[in-house]
């Protein structure tokens, strides 16, 4: 095993995500979330505007298409630089418009308080995967892994940060209720608690996460907690029922869900170098 060969089941989480996000984007067409990427950069009202939906679900069965194919040909250097090469240009192009007023929220100050940028700021899993293939080879070990742990640090100190605000916890208060493994909470605690000890432990997780590259006793305790976290995220597009549509397989909702989907393979590469080090050491 080398650091460049990573584990099946991350092409398979990559697959499975880019699947579903290629056919739900055609299907929902040109909503918000695409002409807000569209208009940040000076392309509304054009063909690029009118057409944005189905440049983005062209970008996501590119990366599926590509995914598919290092699956079956796992040893062709050349389709893993492809793939990283479409990932960084999928996760590239929202992630620049975090420049954007628009991404964050006015009345709580703006930066850093995330609004429509909380499922922007999930492209940085892909960006980290994308660099990955592309540059394994020019990169060490020690930065590979905080390369993979560093998005996942991200999202869990900024989403985990935000469950304190009272707006994010009215916002997630739909989907913890439709979950048989969260939804209890509500009957001990108010909504703000629920969701202020939903904040704590992502905030551990982060802690572990980030102890865990000089502790190797924490290891297998933050990847569990971490991976807790996407896992979770998850379970709500089976439960909560506005995550799955008829007409268009995800909702917008649904889509934000299944990008911690991108995560789990961060997580997963993240065990696999950590592993390796171990053996080179």
């Amino acid at each position: 095993m080398t650091s460049d060969t990573p584990n099946k089941l991350i092409y398979i989480f990559l697959l499975i995500a880019a699947s579903l996000m290629a056919a739900s984007t055609l299907m929902i067409g040109s909503d918000a979330s695409i002409t807000r990427v569209t208009d940040f950069y000076g392309l509304s009202g054009g063909v690029v505007s009118e057409n944005g939906h189905i440049i983005a679900a062209l970008t996501f069965a590119l990366v599926a298409v590509l995914s598919a194919l290092v699956l079956i040909k796992s040893n062709t250097q050349t389709l893993k630089q492809a793939l990283g090469l479409a990932l960084m240009v999928a996760s590239a192009v929202p992630l620049i418009t975090l420049f954007s007023e628009q991404r964050w929220i006015a009345s709580l100050g703006g930066f850093p308080a995330i609004g429509s940028g909380q499922g922007i700021i999930k492209y940085f899993a892909l960006l980290a995967l994308g660099v990955h293939f592309i540059a394994a080879d020019r990169l060490s070990i020690t930065q590979q892994r905080l390369l993979q742990m560093l998005p996942v640090v991200l999202v869990l100190l900024w989403i985990g940060g935000m469950k304190f605000t009272e707006l994010e916890a009215k916002g997630i208060e739909p989907l913890v209720a439709s979950s048989p493994l969260m939804s209890w909470m509500y009957q001990l605690w108010s909504v703000q608690a629920t969701s202020n000890l939903i904040g704590i432990y992502d905030l551990i997780a982060l802690a572990a996460l980030l102890l865990s590259l000089r502790i190797d006793v924490l290891f297998v305790p933050a990847l569990l907690m971490s991976g807790a976290v996407m896992l979770t995220t998850q379970s709500f597009l089976f439960t909560w029922s506005d995550a799955l549509s008829a007409e268009t397989l995800l909702s917008s909702g649904g889509q934000f869900l299944i990008k911690d989907l991108w995560y789990l393979a961060n997580l997963v590469f993240y065990y696999q170098l950590t592993k390796l080090a171990r053996i080179m050491q």
